[in-house]
């Protein structure tokens, strides 16, 4: 008869390098805006996000070096979960979304009338426990819309 929340993890691979803006359209601020336009949704944090802060810069720092293949750069480390002053670095994004319990419970509850008088209300109906299972393919179309707006402005948009 309760409910309870979660996080879900999401992973972006083969993100092209350079999707984003470095001012007011960040890239991971397009997609925090997005996940937080989600129902139940009551945070959204990328690459380390606050695990990081107790890390030194030298720590948390995202080297860039060589790429393997010798054909262009990459970073020693993946720090930022893929995103680098609101770009995207080549490296995979990774971020987590944190979803709140159903409100609606199937336990009594106390709470007030539209006068304010003390009533009891009983949900009932077929009411989930969980919304992850649910807002699964929902991170992951927000997040494929974010990375393909981008994708296409990059396109059209060039300085």
């Amino acid at each position: 008869g309760d409910t309870i929340g979660g996080v879900i993890t999401c992973v972006i691979k083969g993100c092209p390098v350079g999707l984003g803006e470095p001012e007011f359209d960040k890239l991971h601020a397009q997609l925090g805006a997005a996940m937080l336009s989600i129902n139940a949704v009551k945070g959204f944090e990328y690459g380390e996000g606050f695990a990081g802060v107790t890390a030194r810069g030298s720590e948390q720092n995202d080297i860039f070096v060589p790429a393997a293949d010798s054909k262009g750069i990459t970073t020693k480390t993946n720090h930022s979960g893929g995103i680098q002053g609101g770009l995207s670095n080549g490296q995979d994004i990774y971020f987590r979304v944190a979803f709140k319990p159903v409100a609606t419970v199937l336990r009594e509850q106390q709470t007030v009338d539209t006068d304010g008088r003390p009533v009891t209300l009983t949900a009932r109906g077929r009411h989930d426990p969980c919304v992850l299972p649910r807002a699964v393919p929902i991170v992951e179309a927000m997040a494929a819309m974010v990375v393909l707006d981008n994708y296409l402005l990059n396109k059209t948009v060039k300085i």
